[in-house]
């Protein structure tokens, strides 16, 4: 099976594009909702952030206070490093189970953090998603109760839009209309078919 992993910096429109390729029939594995369920009360991961950053990081009910943990990680690199050591891991191992459970001609995986983790060696193609500084701050803007300083401290503490595109097989500039980038992920889906067929068969013209 072929594993394209998508990535993208923060609001840049991953989960657009996710659900484009899902209404293709096209399974997804999305690393944030991974990461979602690994902390949810009673799991392991809970617990070991509670050890790390104390019980404040808790709220009343003893669910995990996401805004709180990312005020603390995006203030203090070091705070970071912790919980992605915590993390990291755990969503590399859910990701491959997930994986092996598929029998599609290609898979989706959405990593936002696919460089940053050093996760690449999960797929075979990367596809990143990319539009402007200006338009990731606009987007997040109306999309979380978030300050314009602290979406670009999250921006720069990821890796740079430069060294995605370097280092992306295929790109989706996503600064056109929703038709336009629908019309890309179906030229990206047959290509991507295209390119299963290939690696089964081990014949390629």
């Amino acid at each position: 099976m072929l594993k394209i992993g998508l990535t993208g910096g923060i609001g840049s429109g991953k989960s657009t594009v996710s659900t484009l390729f899902e209404q293709l029939n096209v399974p997804v594995i999305d690393a944030d909702i991974i990461s979602h369920q690994l902390v949810a009360i009673g799991q392991p991961a809970l617990t070991h952030i509670k050890q790390t950053f104390g019980v404040d990081i808790l709220e009343v009910d003893g669910s995990l206070n996401r805004k709180k943990l990312r005020e603390i990680v995006f203030s203090n690199p070091i705070e970071k490093q912790k919980l992605e050591a915590i993390m990291h891991p755990l969503v590399y191992e859910s990701i491959q189970t997930a994986m092996s459970h598929l029998t599609a001609a290609y898979c989706m995986i959405s990593i936002p953090l696919l460089f940053e983790a050093n996760m690449t060696s999960l797929v075979d193609r990367i596809l990143v998603v990319d539009c402007s500084v200006e338009q990731q701050i606009e987007r997040l803007l109306k999309r979380d109760n978030m300050t314009t300083e602290r979406i670009q401290s999250i921006i720069d503490s990821q890796i740079s839009r430069d060294f995605r595109h370097s280092n992306a097989h295929d790109l989706i500039d996503n600064t056109g209309s929703n038709d336009k980038l629908a019309e890309h992920v179906k030229t990206l889906h047959n290509f991507y078919l295209s390119i299963s067929i290939c690696q089964d068969t081990l014949v390629c013209e």
